[in-house]
């Protein structure tokens, strides 16, 4: 049996308590901030399923802080748990790579090279002539996961390395069929963010 002298002691209050607080805080943040990812994506079902966690590991963390409010210790804790649970959360986001992006480019030279380029290797590009501030140019749409886009702005600055580009999040895609063909072996995150897509 656990000893209740230890839930008494200096080390409990002062060493375990704290740390408690600290990753509660790390995973509560870490959590909302992919939650936030996943709102903006319209995935109503897994944002409420982490918010639902994410306001869970909160409660535990803010109730010792009320049961230990004299312990300046545990607010310490707080504080860094939610600047360390930012920076995993934005981590997390950016490994699971998830979503689509629209690169727009305008490009002087080799405008219909690139879009031929592109559309040969597999993503959708539209191209569109235009006139810029300093004569003709051509603006070329290009929509491509999110985990791809250091591809293609490799292929835009080979073709043009002045090429003046842009990246926009978008929310929805209506054709999938732009996007080149991968492995079939997909992780098993992307396959359950594909289930509770289709359920929208």
């Amino acid at each position: 049996m656990s000893d209740p002298s230890f839930f008494n002691s200096e080390l409990f209050r002062l060493g375990l308590i704290p740390l408690l607080i600290f990753f509660a805080r790390v995973a509560d943040v870490s959590i909302g901030t992919i939650r936030i990812m996943f709102i903006s994506r319209g995935m109503r079902t897994i944002s409420s399923l982490l918010g639902f966690l994410e306001i869970l590991i909160w409660l535990v963390a803010i109730s010792q802080i009320m049961k230990n409010l004299t312990n300046i210790t545990n607010y310490i804790a707080y504080a860094a748990g939610f600047g360390m649970g930012n920076f995993v959360g934005i981590s997390i986001e950016r490994k699971l790579s998830l979503g689509n992006l629209m690169i727009r480019t305008v490009t002087r030279k080799n405008g219909a090279e690139l879009v031929k380029f592109l559309r040969s290797k597999g993503y959708g590009a539209t191209g569109v002539n235009a006139e810029g501030t300093t004569g003709p140019v051509k603006i070329i749409f290009t929509v491509v996961r999110r985990k791809d886009v250091e591809k293609v702005i490799e292929i835009i600055k080979k073709f043009n390395p002045n090429a003046f580009y842009t990246i926009e999040d978008i929310r929805l895609v209506a054709e999938h069929k732009i996007f080149p063909v991968h492995t079939p072996y997909r992780n098993l995150f992307q396959r359950f963010t594909d289930i509770f897509q289709k359920r929208k």
